[in-house]
């Protein structure tokens, strides 16, 4: 069992910059793949990047690869999704999920993720 909870999200101006984290309880947060999804206002819930528990190798939307980096802390049961050069139509809640095993699909489907969290909201003005 893994619980999840975002924090970094806000109000932010275009062309800024911020740090979404995701702590996890549990003891076997290092066995998972941690992924980043957002859901904008009348728009379905989207893929951003995710990074498996090995190797810490990382998959991105083909549409958002340089302004988002996904990392993970193990010791700290931490992920974090930096987003630079924030732009209006960045504007979304972001979501961390939990996946295990492995992924045909770079781990870019919602049904292949276990968990979830409650989302953090992210605003960028214009």
């Amino acid at each position: 069992q893994v619980q999840l909870v975002e924090s970094g999200g806000g109000l932010v101006q275009a062309g800024g910059s911020l740090r979404l984290s995701c702590a996890a309880s549990g003891r076997t947060f290092s066995m998972y793949t941690m992924g980043w999804f957002r859901q904008a206002p009348g728009k379905e819930r989207e893929f951003v990047a995710a990074i498996t528990w090995s190797r810490y190798i990382s998959y991105y939307a083909d549409s958002e690869k340089g302004r988002f980096t996904i990392s993970r802390d193990n010791a700290r049961n931490t992920a974090y999704l930096q987003i630079n050069s924030l732009k209006p139509e960045d504007t979304a809640v972001y979501y961390c999920a939990a996946a295990i095993g492995t992924s045909s699909s770079g781990y870019k489907e919602e049904y292949e993720y276990s968990y979830w969290g409650q989302g953090t909201q992210v605003i960028v003005s214009s």
